[in-house]
């Protein structure tokens, strides 16, 4: 049984900023540094020394990434770890939950938590993914994975599908069950295979892949996906940093992205 990450315990016992990844699991064998995303990229604003401190007053660890004005009067909006909340700027009360605007009915938090993910995968490098992609992409899509995750295992069996209906499909690592468990040391092996396409591919049907070791990014994709607050594989984002699910089958993903294309931006 997996059991929830201690990083966010304080703020886990209140109902906000709870961080549902994955046990972080034992220390990683793998050389890998962190990406820019875990940097910190705090705005200042007025009271701002305020929230800091009311932030780290229930959850001490947290990587506060951003404080600025909430879309409510009044009241500052947080993102740390990944995760969104709002403060009152006296720093007294804490809300948790999404600021829904009523006349749009756009959940301006989840729009908040894109915008820091958008900046994330940006600073992914093209070396750190395993990339299944048609000549010419009309999307593409992020998609965090787990070696043994059934739905993970579909859709990769349906990959060439993706690729015809033109997106394309690159794979962060994102094993379950934590560093240093069996399926991240086949994520490890796959990496450091001299095929990793393949290798994935063979993994992915649940065949044996010769054991290896390399540096190699699954740690940092690990530790990504739990910034992200990730819950579960396949976890899969567009690059603007919306996340479209869980698994859809190939028609329905190009759907989605076409419906999400046609939105008018904010």
């Amino acid at each position: 049984m997996k059991r929830p990450s201690t990083r966010f315990l304080p703020v886990m016992a209140i109902g906000c900023l709870a961080l549902s990844a994955c046990s972080a699991g034992q220390s990683a064998t793998a050389s890998a540094k962190p990406d820019a995303g875990s940097t910190a990229i705090a705005q200042s604003m007025p009271g701002e020394a305020v929230i800091r401190k009311a932030v780290l007053t229930v959850a001490p660890k947290a990587n506060i990434q951003s404080i600025r004005p909430a879309p409510i009067a009044g009241m500052a909006e947080v993102t740390a770890d990944g995760q969104t909340a709002y403060f009152t700027n006296d720093g007294k009360y804490l809300v948790s939950g999404s600021i829904i605007e009523v006349a749009t009915r756009r959940d301006l938090t989840e729009i908040a938590r894109a915008a820091i993910r958008k900046d994330a995968i940006r600073n992914v490098t093209a070396s750190q993914m395993i990339v299944f992609a048609p000549p010419h992409p009309k999307y593409t899509v992020t998609v965090f994975t787990d070696v043994d995750c059934a739905f993970c295992r579909k859709l990769h069996s349906q990959i060439a599908d993706y690729n015809r209906e033109g997106i394309a499909v690159d794979y962060l690592f994102f094993p379950r069950d934590g560093i240093g468990t069996p399926s991240y040391d086949k994520a490890v092996s796959v990496w450091c295979a001299s095929d990793r396409r393949q290798a994935l591919t063979t993994a992915k049907k649940g065949l044996p892949i010769p054991k290896a070791t390399c540096t190699n990014p699954v740690t940092m994709d690990y530790e990504l996906g739990r910034r992200f607050g990730l819950e579960g594989t396949p976890a899969i984002y567009t690059a603007d940093g919306t996340q479209i699910g869980g698994y859809l089958p190939p028609d329905e993903m190009r759907a989605k992205l076409d419906e999400l294309a046609a939105k008018p931006r904010s």
